[in-house]
């Protein structure tokens, strides 16, 4: 089935083109898109993945995301912007946003980030994650692991804040995907999240990565 999108984005050109490149490919859909916030929430139906910018006319995307998961608890949230400074990238992340993807990045790419997060992935563009680790290298001090996560939960959790999948993960540390899984399990019930979003938010905030 194919993967079903809402588009909020105020620059119409940008917006058009966004519709053109997702639907020219049968396994995704756009559903509905609108150019500020109140649009689309008045008129909101379930989808899968929502691309939503930041800087639009009135309420600003990154506010907006835990109003668009309140009306769809399964909805994966993309921050698709120009924004690339720290403060905005963590906020977004802090507010629930499920990747976050800048509108330079080449269109096939974006396409991935929209199966990626709906295989369960957190898709950042790698601009972004270097940003944010560098401002991160810049705040004082390294965070007390309170939650007590093994080497092996850190080193998992610091893959989920580089955007890897479930899958790529197993990959990459040579173990079964169901032992990623458990891993991952163990790691919100020790965080007390309940969405990688969360985990991700909570492990910056916190310095724990």
């Amino acid at each position: 089935m194919a993967i079903s999108l809402g588009i909020v984005e105020d620059h119409s050109e940008f917006r058009q083109s966004l519709i053109y490149l997702v639907s020219s490919f049968s396994d995704y859909s756009v559903k509905w898109s609108f150019g500020s916030v109140e649009e689309a929430l008045d008129n909101f139906s379930d989808i899968d993945v929502l691309l939503l910018d930041i800087s639009l006319p009135k309420m600003a995307g990154n506010d907006s995301i835990p109003l668009f998961k309140n009306l769809c608890p399964d909805l994966k949230v993309i921050m698709l912007t120009i924004q690339e400074d720290p403060n905005s990238i963590l906020k977004a992340i802090q507010n629930g946003a499920d990747g976050y993807i800048l509108k330079k990045t080449h269109p096939q790419k974006i396409l991935e980030a929209i199966q990626q997060v709906r295989d369960g992935g957190a898709p950042i563009t790698p601009l972004v994650a270097r940003q944010v680790f560098s401002f991160l290298k810049t705040a004082p001090g390294k965070g007390i692991n309170e939650a007590k996560l093994t080497s092996r939960e850190i080193e998992i959790l610091t893959l989920i804040t580089q955007g890897f999948s479930t899958e790529i993960i197993a990959e990459k540390l040579f173990i079964s995907i169901q032992t990623v899984r458990n891993h991952i399990k163990n790691i919100y019930d020790k965080l007390q999240v309940h969405s990688k979003a969360q985990a991700v938010a909570k492990a910056l905030n916190e310095k724990l990565v």
